[in-house]
C-alpha cells in the first residue's frame, strides 16, 4: 500500500517546508523509500535540499497534480512527499473534488495523509477548522504543533478545535525550535539535515561543534515525535 503525506498548513511562514525536509531526512535515514513533489516555484525546499528525491508540481496544473496519484498507483512500496506552498489550498482542494482523488485512492489502496502545520496563532487554529469542514473523516490528519514562536498553544487548546481533530482520529505531534542562527546556517550552506549534523570542513560558515550537537538534538526529538504516529 503506497502513502502520500500532504504536508500543508496554509499560512506562509509557520515551517512546512522545514517539515516536509524533516520528513525526507527521517525517510533517508530509516532507509524508508520515497518520492517528493515540490509545488514551490520559486524557492521549493525539497528540490533545493534533496534535489536527488524530489520533482517540481504545478500546483494549478492538473496534469502535473495527477503524478502525484500515478506514481503512488504504480510504485506501491514509496512514500510520497508532497511540500504544499502557501496559499495552495484552492487549487489543490479543487483538483481533489474535480478528480474525485480520494475516492480513487481509497479504490486503489492509497493512504493519504495531511501534515497540517502550524504556529500557535489563531490564523492557523481557524484555517484548520476549515479543513476540518471541508473534508470531515475523509482525510488523516496529523498536526504539527511548530513551536517556532512559542512553546505554548493555548488558542488551539480552548478552541474547541483540537478536540474536533481528534474526534476525526488526527494524530498530533509537537516540533521543538530550532536555534535560529544554527538554521540559518544551515539554509545559508544549503545543507540537508544530514550535513547540517556532519562535520564539514569545506564552507566558511560551517557550524561548528556544539552547532552540530543542537542539530542531532533537535533530530532526536523530532525523530520520535515522527515514530509515535506508528505510519
Amino acid at each position: 500500500m503506497s502513502t502520500i503525506h500532504f504536508i500543508g498548513g496554509e499560512k506562509g511562514g509557520v515551517g512546512k517546508s522545514v517539515v516536509a525536509r524533516l520528513l525526507a531526512q527521517y525517510m533517508i535515514d530509516k532507509d524508508i523509500p520515497f518520492i517528493g513533489f515540490d509545488t514551490d516555484r520559486s524557492h521549493g525546499s525539497l528540490l533545493r535540499f534533496y534535489t536527488d528525491y524530489a520533482s517540481p508540481t504545478v500546483i494549478d496544473d492538473y496534469q502535473s497534480l495527477d503524478a502525484i496519484i500515478e506514481t503512488a498507483s504504480a510504485e506501491p512500496e514509496q512514500h510520497i512527499l508532497v511540500d504544499l506552498a502557501a496559499q495552495t489550498h484552492h487549487p489543490l482542494g479543487k483538483w481533489i473534488e474535480e478528480s474525485g482523488v480520494l475516492e480513487l485512492s481509497e479504490d486503489l489502496g492509497i493512504s493519504i495523509y495531511y501534515w497540517n502545520v502550524m504556529d500557535s496563532g489563531k490564523d492557523c487554529v481557524d484555517l484548520l477548522n476549515k479543513l476540518l469542514t471541508q473534508y470531515g473523516t475523509r482525510l488523516n490528519y496529523i498536526l504539527v504543533q511548530n513551536q517556532l514562536r512559542d512553546e505554548h498553544f493555548n488558542i488551539l487548546e480552548f478552541s474547541g478545535v483540537k478536540e474536533r481533530a481528534l474526534a476525526f482520529d488526527a494524530k498530533v505531534i509537537t516540533l521543538k525550535r530550532l536555534h535560529a542562527p544554527v538554521m540559518t546556517k544551515i539554509d545559508s550552506n544549503s545543507y540537508s539535515f544530514w550535513a547540517a549534523k556532519n562535520k564539514d570542513t569545506e564552507s566558511l560558515n560551517a557550524l561548528g561543534l556544539l552547532e552540530r550537537q543542537r542539530v542531532k538534538i533537535w533530530l532526536n526529538h523530532a525523530y520520535k515525535e515522527i515514530e509515535s504516529l506508528g505510519i
